[in-house]
């Protein structure tokens, strides 16, 4: 078994959890970025400036304002891969056209993903591997990525403890 050290950041408005998750040679994935503005950004790269990391992707779980709000940022930064399930894309898109009217007037939108998810596909990162299954239900393209060889799983918001993600929201569904 890899060792996995996991780091959380709690950001905006919506107190939304963004991971790194990082192996011992330093590689680094990003999972839901939602640093908004230059503070929480300067808060993710100061830690992973300090821990010397190699961003290698952003890893969506799904496509909700709350968790693409640093996509842009974080692609710029470190010029990684950002990862996000085919049936998220039109979500993707549609969040330049609400981010004010939930307070984000200078939400910058998100870069195309270069990597577009089906479900069922494995992903390595230096000493880091999951894989990445469709769940629908809180987002039509909502994923979790799963490493089977950490027992661990990086759920988004398809479940909180003791409860499950919202289906009220565009592209939830409570029947999935």
């Amino acid at each position: 078994m890899s060792s996995i050290i996991i780091t959380k950041f709690v950001f905006n408005g919506f107190q939304e959890n963004t991971f790194i998750l990082s192996d011992s040679e330093k590689n680094a994935v990003i999972f839901d970025p939602g640093c908004y503005d230059r503070y929480e950004e300067e808060q993710l790269f100061a830690f992973i400036q300090k821990e010397g990391l190699k961003v290698h992707a952003i890893l969506n779980t799904h496509a909700h304002i709350d968790h693409v709000l640093g996509v842009q940022a974080v692609m710029k930064r470190y010029n990684c891969d950002f990862y996000l399930h085919t049936d998220d894309l039109q979500s993707l898109e549609r969040v330049k056209e609400y981010a004010s009217v939930y307070g984000f007037a200078g939400y910058k939108p998100a870069y195309s993903p270069t990597h577009v998810l089906q479900g069922g596909e494995q992903l390595s990162f230096g000493k880091m591997n999951f894989e990445v299954l469709h769940t629908p239900g809180h987002a039509a393209g909502h994923v979790v990525y799963y490493s089977k060889e950490n027992h661990l799983v990086v759920n988004g918001d398809v479940l909180f403890l003791g409860s499950y993600g919202r289906t009220d929201l565009p592209g939830g569904d409570y029947e999935v």
